[in-house]
């Protein structure tokens, strides 16, 4: 359910009925579920103010937003608008709670489910690089395209599973995993600009994200090489490299997922069904 509260004059009116709240939205939403791991494309009027649980969000040209609904999103959030030249409209969202699926992993190194201590200060290091992409906010506006498949295959891991590695429960899943044989070509799902690209990162191994403006920015892990480098303009469909088995992996596949921010959202839902051929 939808609340609706309406700043004006220094007091709090409240929309007696949700279908008076629903006309009185100053934007309109284009795709997306107020869910955990979801990810909201909404269009306002040009020149509107936008926050969400207090972040500041930019908004293109044309009015378009994003938001990423992190795998644990708490129950209720926020939404803040301010229209051109019009008082603040705040909304509360119901954010329904999905259930997630166990996925138990046997046969991984025991170097990727405990790693010991001579590589914890590898492994830390590789965590500062990849927050530091995540932090970009940038004003291109790639996120409203229709995302594409990376790669295409039987889907052999989905996102927000619970991992049980060796027998011992670790992180979820923020990914999809596509069952791909070593050297598929890798594409690129929508526009965007390479914010990281590292040939082998402990846990992930070929590793590269890109960013399609406003926080959002796909990842793909476990290549075996790369054909981008950091700051390169790439196109929808524009391979970015070959899938692998590097880093902590079973066999060869292509992990991808999506983030806003650090928020980990659900790729699968926001790109549809795996097409047939």
């Amino acid at each position: 359910m939808r609340l609706i509260r309406v700043a004006a004059a220094g007091l709090l009116l409240v929309s007696a009925s949700v279908f008076a709240a629903e006309a009185a939205a100053p934007y309109t939403l284009l795709k997306g579920e107020w869910e955990q791991g979801g990810l909201l494309i909404g269009k306002a009027a040009p020149g509107s103010k936008l926050s969400f649980e207090g972040q500041t969000l930019k908004l293109s040209d044309d009015g378009r937003f994003v938001i990423g609904l992190d795998r644990d999103a708490k129950p209720e959030v926020e939404l803040r608008i301010t229209p051109p030249g019009g008082v603040a409209v705040v909304e509360t969202h119901d954010v329904a709670k999905r259930e997630w699926d166990v996925q138990a992993l046997t046969g991984i190194e025991p170097k990727f489910v405990d790693p010991p201590a001579k590589v914890q200060k590898r492994i830390a290091a590789e965590q500062v690089i990849i927050k530091r992409a995540r932090t970009r906010d940038t004003a291109i506006d790639d996120f409203a395209t229709p995302f594409i498949w990376p790669a295409k295959g039987r889907i052999s891991g989905v996102f927000g599973s619970q991992r049980v590695l060796n027998g011992k429960p670790k992180s979820p899943h923020y990914g999809v995993d596509v069952a791909v044989p070593v050297g598929t070509p890798l594409v690129a799902a929508a526009g965007g600009i390479v914010s990281l690209a590292e040939p082998d990162l402990y846990f992930t191994g070929g590793t590269v994200f890109i960013d399609h403006g406003h926080g959002l920015q796909s990842v793909m892990v476990h290549m075996s090489r790369l054909d981008v480098k950091v700051g390169d303009r790439i196109e929808q469909g524009q391979q970015v490299g070959l899938s692998g088995a590097t880093g902590r992996v079973t066999g060869p596949h292509l992990h991808w997922g999506l983030y806003w921010f650090e928020q980990k959202v659900d790729a699968q839902k926001h790109t549809g069904p795996m097409p047939a051929n």
